[in-house]
């Protein structure tokens, strides 16, 4: 009995860091809940460590004391996300917060440390560094050197008007000129409904494919402000989406993974890599998405489960940088081995976040 209470007592009293940490873990555990803990607390510690952070209720009143409230931020784009993702941006905030950042795209690249930590090691997200690379697609738009985003999508998906929402009511306060950003999809009464709900100016075109010019008929704002500055164009084909691109001068564009991407997304940012290329102009084209082995719609092609490993593979010849997961199913996205949130809200949400940061400095 003498031999067991001295060794209890130097278990509670001897300076054992691992025994202390592991405490501080259930306490995190117990206290804190989300998506994935135990598969992604490990490279979340090693982040905190980094930056000299105790725990994520430390990260959580980091953020507090410069009333930034990512919770908030993130729900208010998409309501449906994971709480893991609002953690990995209460992360990504006090990561930015801690250094100060001279600038808007700065805090944006601190911001996608913190997404990549709650990447699972090992996962299609963990490999691709996508984190990181959400991190630097916020930082580019956030740059003056950008002039206009483009959300290249299947228009039945409304995840591109939920990032699109989200970019243009934040970047815009960390920049001088205005970021213009436009919906590129695939079918003209499509992009006159989305219009129509989300408030946006639909642009009416017609592509003359005997001349392979394109002409604007006209333009419709259904709202006044900040939704109406959102351009959305419907295409009959990738040859009429290639001419919308190459009219707005797009600088960097994001495929959506929707129910085109064979027929139109990855075709029309493919074709305008090329173009932009050939003509000496900078374009940054993200691939949304793929390699999950999800069926697409049996109109894009009959492939089966082969048809998205397609998507994925199509992504690579012409991204700059990829996604991993749906462009608006937050599961979809966490099944990736990423965050709970759609890739395309995830876009208006880091922007958002990283704005605040530097506004709140």
């Amino acid at each position: 009995m003498d031999a067991l209470m001295r060794l209890l007592n130097l278990l509670i009293h001897a300076p054992n860091k691992n025994i202390h940490s592991l405490r501080k873990e259930k306490i995190m555990k117990n206290t804190i809940k989300f998506e994935g803990f135990d598969r992604r607390i490990d490279s979340i510690k090693k982040c905190l460590q980094k930056y000299d952070i105790s725990d994520l209720n430390e990260a959580k009143e980091i953020c507090n004391e410069k009333n930034i409230f990512p919770d908030e931020i993130i729900k208010s784009i998409q309501p449906l996300a994971f709480e893991n993702a609002v953690w990995a941006y209460t992360l990504g905030c006090a990561i930015a917060i801690k250094n100060n950042p001279d600038s808007a795209h700065r805090a944006a690249e601190y911001i996608g440390e913190g997404l990549q930590a709650f990447c699972i090691p090992g996962s299609v997200a963990d490999s691709r560094k996508v984190g990181i690379g959400h991190g630097n697609l916020a930082s580019r738009l956030l740059k003056e050197d950008t002039k206009c985003f483009a959300f290249i999508a299947g228009h039945e998906s409304f995840a591109a008007a939920e990032g699109a929402i989200g970019i243009v009511k934040s970047a815009n306060k960390a920049r001088k000129n205005p970021l213009r950003v436009i919906l590129n999809g695939l079918g003209k009464d499509a992009a006159y409904i989305i219009s129509r709900i989300n408030g946006f100016t639909y642009v009416r075109t017609d592509y003359n494919f005997d001349t392979g010019k394109l002409n604007i008929i006209s333009e419709t704002a259904f709202s006044k402000g900040e939704r109406s500055q959102i351009k959305c164009y419907g295409a009959n084909d990738a040859l009429e989406g290639l001419e919308i691109l190459k009219y707005e001068k797009t600088d960097i564009s994001i495929t959506g993974n929707s129910t085109n991407p064979t027929r139109f997304q990855h075709i029309v940012a493919g074709t305008y890599k090329k173009w932009a290329i050939e003509n000496h102009k900078e374009y940054f084209s993200v691939a949304s998405g793929g390699g999950t082995g999800r069926t697409l719609h049996p109109d894009n092609m009959a492939a089966g489960p082969a048809s998205y490993g397609l998507t994925d593979s199509m992504g690579r010849m012409h991204g700059d940088a990829q996604f991993a997961g749906s462009s608006s199913v937050p599961a979809h996205v966490d099944m990736m081995g990423f965050i709970g949130m759609g890739n395309n809200p995830m876009v208006g949400a880091t922007v958002s976040c990283s704005v605040k940061v530097y506004c709140n400095k």
